[in-house]
């Protein structure tokens, strides 16, 4: 045997052992691939179902606390507005 059997011997050796490890790279991150798709879709689920909890707070408490205020306002703005027609002709003035 000569040097130039190990030579191509260590070459063949090799070729395979970096054949096996790219066919491990490709296997791990087909499966990482697959693990993060899981996960991105249950996150876009859970941002749809948040998306719909905030919408149905604006609708059903925001909405519904805006219509008080505006009525608490109107009728403040109706009172002011009384008062200033029964005050005395001097207090107008000032």
């Amino acid at each position: 045997m000569s040097i130039d059997w190990f030579r191509d011997l260590a070459i063949s050796i090799s070729g395979l052992v970096l054949i096996g490890v790219l066919i491990f790279v490709a296997v791990l991150s087909f499966s990482l691939y697959r693990r993060a798709k899981a996960i991105l879709d249950s996150m876009k689920l859970t941002a749809k179902t948040i998306q719909g909890v905030s919408s149905y707070v604006g609708d059903e408490v925001a909405k519904p606390v805006m219509q008080v205020a505006a009525f608490v306002q109107g009728i403040r703005q109706g009172v002011d507005a009384i008062s200033k027609l029964f005050k005395r002709k001097g207090e107008r003035d000032g």
